[in-house]
Formats: C-alpha cells, sequence, structure tokens
C-alpha cells in the first residue's frame, strides 16, 4: 500500500522544495527515487542523515528507493557549497568506501528482503567509466547551454565567491555528470524522482531537463532544508570534527553525547528529522518536554532513537552506562565494562600520570598514588589530609589511607581511575 510520502516529510519539516505534482505522481503507484552519495570517504556522517532519512522514508511509504554512489563524481568534486576544489579518489579506494556506505545503509534501508520496493545501490562510475568525452559533449552538452549552466547558483555563488582560485572546467561540468545520472537511471531504473539538500536544486533540474530533453519524459526534484543549530554552529560538527556513522571514527558514547547534548529549540526539530517515532508520539513528547525541561526528556529520547538506529542496542547501553559514569551513580564493575577506547573518551582531558607495572604488582600506596608518583595533589600531606577527609575515590569506590592499588584493580589491563570529590579526576596508566 503507497502512504503518502511527501504528507509525512511536510509535517517533519523535512520539505524545502517540490516540483509541481510530486505529492500525485508518487500517490500513484511504487515510484523509484534516488539520494547520491559522495564516496571520498569510508564512513558517511551525521551531515549525511537527513537524505538517509528521506529515502528511508520513501521505502516506508512504499516506494523503491536507489542509493547512489558518486564513484565518477567522486572523482570530479561537487562545487556546490564548496569554496575550493577537493582531493580525486581512485577506483580501488572508491569501491572499497562504497561498500563501507552500502553497509552504514543497511542500518536504515530494506536491501536484502527481496520486496518489489527493495533498496538498491548503484555506483555512477559504472555507466560513466566507458563513456568518452566526445561521446559526451555531443550527446549530453549539446542540449543545455552555457547561459542555462551559470545561472545555477552553485555555479554563479563560486565564481563571485572569496576565492580568487575561481572554477575549474571539470567542476564546470559537474552538473551535467549529475544531470546525466538522473537521465540514466530514469531510462534504466525507471527512476523518476531526485532528492537532496537544498543546495542541489540546480543539478536536479539538471536531470529533469535532460530526461525533458533527451529522454522526452517528466522527472520530478524534491529538496529538504539545510540542517542548522539554533546557536548558528554548523550542524554535524562536534569539537573534534565531523561526527562519523563508523563507530571508530566516532565511538556511540561520543555519538550519543552528540545528541544529548543539543539545546531544547534543535531537539524538538531533530527529533522530527532523525527519528521515525509518529506524530502523536512526537507531539506527547513535547509537551512532556515543555513541562518539565530540565529533565531533557526530549534529548534523552532523540539520543536513543539515533543511537539505537545507526549503532544498536547494545552500544546505547553501553554509552548510557559511560554517561552515568560522569553524571550519575555508578561503579567499579561499571568502569570495567567499558573498552578502552569508550573510557578514553569519557575521560578525555583528564590529567594522567604513568606508573611502572612493577609498583602495581607490589600494591601502590595511597599516598604515593596520590602525590609522589603522579603528581595528582600537590604533597604527601595534602595527600592525607584528602585521605582524612574521606574525599578520595579509587575507580569510584571510597578509599582509606591502608588501602593499596593491585592488579585487581586495573581497567582494561592498564588504567585506574582516581577521584577527589565529584568533580576532580585523575587518570593513572600502568605502563
Amino acid at each position: 500500500m503507497i502512504k503518502n510520502f511527501v504528507q509525512e516529510l511536510q509535517w517533519r519539516g523535512m520539505v524545502h522544495d517540490a516540483m509541481p505534482n510530486t505529492e500525485e505522481h508518487l500517490m500513484e503507484a511504487m515510484r523509484s527515487a534516488y539520494v547520491g552519495f559522495d564516496p571520498t570517504a569510508d564512513s558517511l556522517h551525521i551531515g549525511n542523515l537527513v537524505p538517509i532519512m528521506l529515502l528511508a522514508h520513501f521505502q516506508r511509504a512504499g516506494h523503491k528507493p536507489v542509493a547512489l554512489v558518486g564513484g565518477a563524481t567522486g572523482m570530479i568534486g561537487d562545487p556546490s557549497g564548496k569554496s575550493s576544489e577537493r582531493n580525486l579518489l581512485d577506483e580501488e579506494t572508491l569501491r572499497h568506501n562504497q561498500e563501507c556506505v552500502r553497509k552504514q545503509l543497511s542500518q536504515f534501508l530494506d536491501f536484502t528482503s527481496g520486496a518489489d520496493n527493495e533498496a538498491v545501490m548503484v555506483n555512477n562510475y559504472d555507466w560513466m567509466k566507458e563513456f568518452s568525452f566526445l561521446d559526451f559533449i555531443r550527446d549530453v552538452g549539446k542540449h543545455l547551454t552555457v547561459n542555462y549552466m551559470m545561472a545555477k547558483d552553485s555555479v554563479k555563488n563560486r565564481l563571485s565567491g572569496e576565492s580568487s582560485d575561481g572554477m575549474s572546467f571539470t567542476e564546470f561540468t559537474y552538473q551535467l555528470v549529475q544531470g546525466y545520472d538522473f537521465l540514466h537511471l530514469y531510462q534504466n531504473n525507471d527512476c523518476s524522482l531526485q532528492m537532496g539538500g537544498s543546495d542541489q536544486w540546480g543539478n536536479i533540474t539538471t536531470g529533469t531537463e535532460l530526461i525533458r530533453r533527451i529522454g522526452g519524459g517528466k522527472g520530478y526534484a524534491l529538496t529538504c532544508p539545510l540542517i542548522t543549530k539554533s546557536d548558528g554552529s554548523k550542524f554535524g560538527k562536534s569539537e573534534g570534527g565531523n561526527v562519523w556513522l563508523d563507530s571508530k571514527r566516532t565511538s556511540p558514547y561520543k555519538f550519543y553525547q552528540y545528541w544529548l547534548n543539543t539545546s531544547d529549540e534543535d531537539a524538538e526539530k531533530y527529533i522530527k528529522i532523525f527519528t521515525f517515532l509518529n506524530q502523536e508520539e512526537i507531539v506527547a513528547l513535547i509537551e512532556a518536554h515543555k513541562e518539565a525541561p530540565h529533565q531533557r526528556a526530549l534529548q534523552k529520547k532523540l539520543a536513543e532513537e539515533v543511537t539505537v538506529t545507526v549503532h544498536g542496542e547494545e552500544a546505547l547501553e553501553n554509552a548510557v552506562k559511560a554517561s552515568n559514569i560522569l553524571f550519575g551513580k555508578s561503579t567499579g564493575d561499571d568502569l570495567k565494562d567499558l573498552d578502552e577506547a569508550t573510557f578514553l573518551d569519557v575521560f578525555e582531558g583528564v590529567p594522567q600520570a604513568e606508573v611502572a607495572t612493577s609498583e602495581i604488582e607490589g600494591g601502590l600506596d595511597m599516598i604515593g598514588a596520590l602525590a609522589e608518583k603522579t603528581g595528582f595533589l600537590k604533597s604527601n600531606g595534602e595527600a592525607r589530609r584528602a585521605l582524612k577527609e574521606n574525599s578520595i575515590s579509587v575507580n569510584k569506590e571510597k578509599v582509606t589511607e591502608d588501602f593499596k592499588i593491585t592488579n585487581e584493580q586495573l581497567i582494561n589491563n592498564k588504567f585506574v581511575l582516581l577521584q577527589r570529590g565529584r568533580r576532580n579526576y585523575f587518570i593513572i596508566r600502568v605502563v
């Protein structure tokens, strides 16, 4: 059964522009639509989540999603929203990246059920690699004027931008290559709709123009707004750079924290865009949040939903457990459950000192652990006072002066967490 895809996107705030009659076209029968993904890295990041969610909602509405990996266009570089040209990759790297992207998309899309609307992945390198330059400019290039191409915002912005480098001919032809992708998918995959961010409107409509002029048919376009943060900073970036979908690049803990730290205003917007919760559930959540904003129910639900979708239930449980270590009640056992990467993420920026394995094997006394061997506290006297005040913990457990740190206390066989008071942490790294 076909559901109203455009209506679903509209209440979620995910429609920026759509060609006339797109909604009617999609309600008539099962359709195919594509979104292009840049394969210049072996992981997508959360900036890609909006187009991914477009495809996921499209499939859930009964339609067939096509994920296009731009192997050929990745060798050129899209000028949209860019102020400089990008590095170009070889085919082997692009193929590897494509496989990684497919794996990440399969968290959102069904590629394997055999259903009529099963998702497919294509790579434009497969149809562009045999296309000679002369054939391309004869069969495709002649159908669009330079005036038409120059009028596109992506070209205009680049030519009038601050960069004195201008724009290479390679990048100028990008919209022709992307437009040809749409024509190729229209002719070979019965694909009648292309979707993307609002900055892609010019490239997408170049495709609909080629479908009209060369294919004698009708293509449709739908774009979503570019996501912004209410404080004006860039969405999808943390202090360490991009927030990636690959757990090796961004740990599930950091991923979870990114969503958890969203402002109230952004959380209200993001929960509609980045989760599959229905309208009724979201309205109820927003109302509950307004009544008790200090409980941050909206942020917690947003962080839970996105983390589960991208990384799975187990990763979410570990991320929540890790978050509680800093901000809630937790035990030494909780610490020992953390893998090394998550432990270091949780205590990022906490000062460290190295202590020899032999010191631990013999049992490291607390005065040495706090002062002489680590420099966590300034003197043995300060260490004794802190221990008498009962303000020192080892791995979240309060200790006294006669306690000794041994191998039993090691987290991941190499760390011991010291703590004075609630917020003053120090890490012993055993070497």
